[in-house]
């Protein structure tokens, strides 16, 4: 087993910010209209949290691979991230328990050219035992 995360990586247009809206019932306008979001002071439409929280979860799952199990991700936003930044998700092990199975990852999604941290979080994964799926 690796001690790292392999990087996931998104860079969301305005159009995917208003798709991905449209799916979690998120309307509001600061997601994908960038004269809306800039009256509202922002640079222009921001990432929504839930797209950072399917990001993180996709890193560990990534991480469990087929058969494992994401059992928890947790994150906080820290910084926006804005339509047409490339959005990535790294991360490494933080403990496991050989008695559970679960592994802590640790998880971060930098933003933009600069790398600016817009998330912190972590996530709780079982890998398969003897070639088995782990149960929920």
């Amino acid at each position: 087993m690796t001690d790292q995360v392999k990087p996931v990586e998104l860079t969301p247009d305005a159009v995917t910010l208003l798709r991905f809206g449209a799916v979690t019932r998120n309307a509001h306008r600061i997601h994908y209209d960038t004269d809306f979001a800039r009256s509202e002071g922002l640079a222009g439409p921001v990432v929504m949290a839930q797209l950072h929280g399917c990001l993180f979860h996709r890193a560990a799952a990534g991480f469990a691979g087929p058969g494992g199990r994401v059992r928890e991700v947790s994150w906080q936003n820290r910084a926006p991230a804005y339509a047409g930044d490339r959005l990535v998700v790294t991360g490494e092990v933080r403990s496991v328990d050989p008695v559970s199975g679960e592994i802590i990852l640790d998880l971060v999604e930098r933003c933009g050219s600069g790398g600016v941290v817009c998330c912190r979080g972590h996530a709780v994964v079982v890998l398969p035992r003897d070639g088995h799926v782990v149960p929920l």
